[in-house]
């Protein structure tokens, strides 16, 4: 029987994810030494090298992969058995782990998090700020209970459930208030600006440009909503932002807001967790209170419109 224990297949699956004694050691608090010693007596108990260690990184081995794989399977199962425990209560309570993409989280999450610690005070919530691609793979590895994303993901082993839908509204420097909003065609001829590779929000806004297929004109890509609003700001070139984002990214720049002619521009808004979470139950709870603090956050159908407005009155005291 080999002798292997569960902190040990943690700390290889946190080198694993990591590729470094240093970091993989930080994330599971404890000395870098004391990680590698229980990664030798694991490699020992299973009769293989698991690992190549190089000077700046470490590399799995072959059987290191294949162990790595089963491996998690075993992290889930044991996470999955605290869920279960969790589930059979009648109340939601303790470590809820939580993902959002960044062109959501820092609008929606100070609302969810205040109305979940209101309504239920016994969940302690961790959050996780990531890309769509990381986010998936985490819920589908176990690392994350469930993810606000953009949907579809279309991940089978998932279980998707729509939120709400959000339009996206055009951003354009000052001096373009109460001038005609640009067709989706007219963008591609302008300067737009939009955030960089693996962001969902730039495939979204570069999907309602048809601009797949043919190459625009000129675009220029930012890490952050904040930074194209003050670049449009500046006025380097227009920019395409969710609702939801529009009070907080625009309070402090020099902008006009405007919404597209129907049909606007959209997504949708949704939660994913594992088809085999045993935190289904609950976690179909929770959707229902991020909705509705999606929609106590959204803005109402005339803010573009005085935004406008105000942009060109002071730009007439100017």
């Amino acid at each position: 029987m080999i002798n292997v224990t569960l902190r040990q297949l943690r700390y290889f699956d946190a080198l694993a994810r990591h590729g470094h004694f240093g970091r993989a050691a930080d994330a599971c608090a404890v000395s870098q030494p004391a990680l590698s010693m229980q990664i030798r007596e694991m490699e020992e108990a299973v009769g293989g090298v698991l690992i190549e260690r190089g000077a700046r990184q470490v590399t799995l081995t072959k059987f290191g992969e294949e162990l790595l794989r089963r491996v998690r399977d075993i992290l889930r199962s044991v996470d999955e058995l605290g869920d279960f425990a969790r589930a059979s209560r009648d109340r939601l309570a303790g470590r809820l782990r939580v993902g959002m993409i960044p062109t959501i989280a820092p609008y929606l999450l100070p609302k969810v998090i205040e109305t979940l610690a209101r309504l239920h005070p016994e969940l302690d919530i961790h959050v996780r700020e990531t890309l769509t691609p990381k986010l998936i793979k985490e819920v589908s590895e176990g690392r994350l209970d469930t993810a606000i994303v953009a949907l579809p993901v279309s991940e089978p082993s998932l279980t998707e459930v729509a939120l709400f839908k959000e339009n996206f509204l055009l951003v354009r420097p000052g001096e373009a208030a109460g001038t005609p909003v640009p067709s989706s065609e007219m963008l591609r001829e302008m300067r737009l600006l939009l955030l960089e590779e693996g962001h969902c929000f730039r495939d979204q806004a570069l999907s309602f440009c048809n601009m797949q297929s043919s190459p625009p004109r000129e675009v220029l890509d930012a890490s952050s909503l904040s930074t194209l609003v003050q670049m449009v700001g500046a006025g380097i070139g227009v920019t395409l932002i969710p609702e939801m984002a529009v009070s907080v990214e625009t309070r402090s720049a020099p902008v006009a807001v405007s919404r597209f002619r129907n049909p606007q521009p959209s997504r949708t808004i949704g939660m994913v967790w594992r088809k085999t979470s045993p935190l289904a139950g609950q976690l179909q709870q929770i959707a229902e209170v991020v909705s509705l603090a999606a929609d106590a956050l959204r803005a109402p159908k005339g803010e573009a419109g005085a935004k406008e407005t105000k942009t060109r009155r002071s730009a007439r005291r100017e």
